[in-house]
């Protein structure tokens, strides 16, 4: 006997054997909805999660009571309550905790923003960031996500991750956000290549126009499980040692501070003069002999 489908039911079928059956599966689906800006209906809630429209319904309404969802007249938004566990989750972070002081005093000394930033599948998460005026120009955000091959951060990190991190964020194609990006796994290899010889990644003009980026990872040497940067005006930035010093120096203390625990003292900056023009001091303290490609 000879089964027919209708083609027209195909890809309703499909979404339908995709759909997750566990609850929690159905709520993470729901949430990862809203990844991105703006509110949304119900409808568009279903086209992205391929959820019955009833489920999808009455799994809205009971996050809107548990306060992980708002609900403006017809269209829905990311509630207070997530909020609440997200600052949570960034403040019980061991590693958070160790770096806000220096990133402060990094951020002080320099007069530029300061990132810090993990990895996490070919992006990187930002959960830290410091700084002045400059902060509203540089489009990012605790708990957004950039390309690791556009960022500093991302380069400082893939130079001392393994092979399976580097061959997921070396995928192609890779993205590209500026018309200096990285866009070649062949280009990424090399550029890490460079940042693993000299310890410190740089971003000019490959993620926001117009800004660089220092950074440096955060670990056990060879190994890397978060970095730091600085990033600012290409203006203000100086590839070399008077940024590269102290943004070393920040990731070592980040470092010696997760590591040593509540009742180590970390490390902290030397205090640096405002060059005339810039933030930078020209007595900036060297900590390393290495220098940047």
């Amino acid at each position: 006997m000879t089964v027919t489908v209708d083609s027209s039911r195909a890809p309703a079928i499909k979404a339908a054997a995709e759909t997750p059956s566990a609850v929690i599966d159905r709520v993470s689906l729901v949430l990862d909805a809203f990844d991105g800006p703006g509110r949304l209906t119900l409808a568009q809630i279903v086209r992205r999660t391929g959820l019955p429209r009833s489920s999808a319904h009455r799994m809205l309404e009971r996050l809107v009571q548990l306060r992980w969802l708002r609900r403006s007249g017809r269209d829905y938004e990311l509630g207070m309550r997530l909020v609440e566990l997200g600052s949570l989750a960034v403040h019980q972070d061991r590693l958070h905790k160790a770096a806000i002081p220096m990133l402060h005093e990094l951020h002080a000394a320099t007069g530029l923003v300061v990132h810090l930033a993990v990895l996490e599948g070919s992006d990187v998460v930002y959960m830290e960031k410091v700084g002045n005026r400059l902060t509203a120009a540089i489009p990012t955000r605790v708990g957004g996500r950039q390309p690791a091959h556009c960022a500093a951060v991302g380069k400082a990190i893939l130079a001392f991750a393994g092979e399976p991190d580097l061959d997921v964020a070396a995928a192609a194609p890779l993205p590209r956000r500026t018309k200096y990006s990285i866009s070649t796994a062949a280009q990424l290899r090399a550029e890490l290549a460079k940042v693993h010889s000299h310890g410190v990644a740089f971003d000019r003009e490959e993620s926001v126009p117009g800004f660089g980026c220092v950074a440096a990872p955060i670990g056990d040497p060879g190994e890397a499980v978060a970095a730091v940067s600085v990033c600012g005006p290409m203006g203000q930035m100086k590839f070399d040692q008077h940024l590269v010093a102290p943004v070393r120096m920040a990731a070592m203390g980040i470092w010696r501070a997760v590591e040593g625990g509540p009742m180590r003292v970390a490390p902290t900056l030397q205090q640096m003069r405002p060059l005339r023009g810039g933030p930078i001091s020209q007595t900036a303290v060297r900590t390393s002999t290495l220098q940047p490609a």
